[in-house]
């Protein structure tokens, strides 16, 4: 069973499928703490926040709110539902859960399934499921990187707001050697101009890509 905080159909914002049509399912908890997380009501997993599924899915906003849901259950709302056929499995943390069930019953219907993770936990999933670790180091949980999380990465998309947080990207690579398939992608943090021109020209001198939360500059979900 899946504890999920929601579930919707949007286009993907950022990363390696950014424009792309998907399904979000977010689940609930993370121990992570990152400051600047937009999802923060999906960090504590409360008793007396447990609702029913049907709650779930009419959703219009942000609370703390979840259901319980199995694999099954999940995959035949969005057959019913949904026209995406790119489902993205965030949180929270999801790879807390053992996501094998869950990414099978999707391709099982032909979906394509995207894990966005912090990389602090090992990745449980198919091996055509498509892993994006958003590495967050020295956060509040104090979460170690875990290795396995990234050498089984096929996207590293490394939110950046300052130049250490390049410092810190170069240190974690060389710690942790990607596959020469991996992509490595820097968004920026805010939409300020400093992080932006300090991403594209990082980008330029290592030949990385830029990923930009275009769904913020389009205010859509």
């Amino acid at each position: 069973m899946f504890k999920v905080n929601e579930i919707f159909e949007t286009i993907q914002g950022e990363g390696f499928f950014t424009g792309v049509p998907s399904i979000f399912i977010r689940l609930q908890g993370c121990p992570v703490g990152c400051a600047w997380c937009d999802t923060k009501q999906t960090w504590d997993v409360l008793e007396e926040k447990e609702t029913d599924f049907g709650t779930i899915i009419v959703k219009s906003g942000d609370d703390e709110y979840w259901c319980q849901s199995s694999a099954k259950d999940l995959v035949d709302y969005c057959i019913a539902h949904y026209s995406a056929k790119h489902v993205v499995i965030t949180g929270g943390e999801p790879c807390q859960y053992d996501l094998l069930p869950l990414t099978s019953e999707l391709e099982a219907k032909g979906y394509r399934c995207q894990i966005e993770t912090s990389g602090t936990f090992e990745v449980q999933a198919t091996a055509e499921t498509w892993v994006t670790v958003s590495p967050k180091i020295g956060m509040k949980g104090k979460l170690p990187i875990a290795a396995s999380a990234m050498s089984r990465a096929n996207e590293i998309k490394h939110p950046v707001g300052k130049e250490s947080d390049i410092d810190e990207l170069k240190a974690l690579l060389a710690a942790h050697p990607l596959s020469p398939a991996t992509e490595v992608l820097l968004q920026p943090i805010s939409q300020k101009p400093r992080a932006t021109k300090l991403c594209i020209d990082t980008c330029i001198e290592n030949n990385w890509r830029l990923s930009v939360q275009t769904h913020k500059y389009l205010n859509i979900a």
